[in-house]
């Protein structure tokens, strides 16, 4: 299905082109996420691998626990994916956008009713939860009809990366047959399903969140009984679709656009800029760009870039309000920006604390798991972080605040530690400040450079000149910025 779809994001997606002249780094994998097939035999799925210390990029495989109280919300956000995906279609034949709106709605209303079963295995004091059920919804297009397929998986959090040692996993369903395409958790897991050699599309899933507190101290019965069901719908190359691409993009825009006018009507004041207004501190593109980027996985962008970013644009546009909410990394960020809280007073509590007047949710799960909510805490924590950086950093950033926009996406990524590098690291590639520039395209001819890159200026335009190593998820965070701000403007 990868090779049929229409490259429409060549049109929407230019600034991603300036990466014909840039070569990925060594020790990058050229090949995308691995297919696994699934074990013929009944048993229970293997133990996790041992989680490794390379310096690489998130993969967005590597996911969390969702809190109970975010899944025990789940009827309520859902509400307005539903009201999206009912489609009337009156005397002409639906589009293909239409038709998948239509098997969403149709797959979530059939999953609802799906009994999850739980299996103990052990005796007294050994007995123990053998994994976790999941149920998907299938839909035949030669039969025209639903299947409900379950399977088990092992409890998360898991260590799984694209690669490594594959998930171990039970179809439970006979004559349905399974892989492992991506994910171990409620936000990215995700399979393909084959019947009697027929490709079956994936419309729906329904996935249990457990309490973490019951989880830790092992008592498995009770993580049983209070588990609740998220029906949701990570994204799936059967959802994807053009239209979702171009939808998720101006949804995104209008969202930071509402977030800045809120922000705006509450005469917020900036904390890096005094006198002015904390709405004038971040542009409406640059949150925008941030919600793409904490959802992207490195690896697929290194890939390809277009199919990476366009892959989370289709799932905003398809989900909206929805999508990411079930987002949680292993380091417990959560939601569409990825915020955290560490036993809660960390960085959105602080957030909180010190915009005071941008009104945000008080409460971290309903906050980060709301877009709109998320997004004018991120302005808020990009003016803090700008409050706290050189003089230098900030009088740039006024002038060419797309372009500078680098240090405090840095910042957001991995601290003042990492604008500290950043900053010295382009001092020692002997470029000012009001040298850098946005990605251009280059020339055929032109030779090739090894990305991550920042861009300067020249006599044509821009060229792109390597970023030094110092932190490897932090460089591919700023190339990712720089490339996906272009989908924006």
């Amino acid at each position: 299905m990868r090779a049929m779809r229409p490259r429409l994001l060549i049109l929407l997606v230019p600034a991603l082109l300036c990466l014909a002249g840039c070569a990925s780094t060594a020790g990058y994998e050229e090949e995308g996420e691995p297919v696994i097939t699934a074990p013929e035999t009944e048993e229970a799925p293997a133990a996790p691998s041992p989680p490794t210390d390379q310096d690489q990029p998130a993969t967005g495989a590597d996911e969390g626990e969702v809190p109970l109280a975010i899944a025990q919300s789940e009827a309520a956000a859902s509400a307005s994916t539903d009201q999206l995906a009912e489609v009337v279609i009156e005397g002409r034949a639906p589009t293909r956008d239409e038709l998948i709106r239509s098997h969403v709605a149709e797959a979530r209303a059939l999953l609802r009713d799906v009994k999850l079963d739980y299996v103990f295995t052990g005796k007294g004091s050994r007995e123990v939860l053998r994994g976790r059920p999941v149920a998907f919804a299938l839909w035949s297009e030669k039969h025209q009809q639903w299947t409900v397929a379950h399977l088990e998986i092992p409890r998360p959090p898991l260590r799984w990366k694209p690669g490594g040692r594959p998930l171990r996993f039970l179809v439970l369903t006979p004559g349905i047959q399974a892989q492992h395409v991506r994910g171990t958790g409620a936000e990215r897991l995700m399979f393909a399903f084959t019947r009697d050699g027929e490709k079956l599309q994936v419309y729906g899933r329904k996935f249990p969140a457990f309490d973490s507190t019951l989880l830790k101290k092992k008592q498995w019965r009770a993580v049983a009984e209070t588990a609740q069901p998220i029906v949701y719908l990570p994204f799936t190359e059967d959802t994807y679709d053009p239209v979702f691409v171009s939808g998720g993009r101006q949804f995104l825009l209008d969202t930071a656009r509402k977030a800045t006018e809120d922000l705006r009507a509450a005469k917020a004041p900036s904390s890096a800029f005094p006198g002015t207004l904390l709405a004038d501190a971040v542009p409406p593109e640059v949150i925008a760009t941030l919600a793409v980027i904490e959802q992207t996985d490195d690896e697929d962008f290194v890939h390809d870039p277009q199919q990476a970013v366009g892959e989370v644009l289709s799932h905003y546009g398809l989900k909206r309000e929805e999508a990411f909410r079930y987002s949680v990394s292993r380091a417990a960020a959560l939601g569409p920006m990825q915020f955290t809280n560490r036993r809660g007073n960390g960085t959105y509590a602080h957030v909180v604390r010190s915009c005071p007047d941008a009104r945000l949710d008080p409460d971290f799960e309903r906050g980060a798991t709301n877009l709109l909510n998320s997004m004018k805490a991120a302005i808020c924590l990009f003016d803090l972080d700008l409050a706290d950086m050189r003089e230098d950093i900030r009088d740039a950033y006024v002038d060419n605040r797309q372009v500078l926009g680098i240090f405090p996406v840095a910042d957001y990524n991995g601290g003042q530690k990492n604008v500290a590098k950043l900053y010295r690291l382009i001092k020692r590639m002997k470029l000012g400040l009001e040298d850098l520039r946005r990605p251009a395209p280059l020339a055929a001819a032109a030779p090739r450079v090894t990305c991550p890159c920042l861009w300067k200026a020249a006599a044509d335009g821009a060229v792109p000149v390597a970023l030094p190593k110092y932190n490897n998820e932090n460089r591919w965070y700023i190339q990712k910025y720089q490339n996906i701000l272009g989908v924006f403007e």
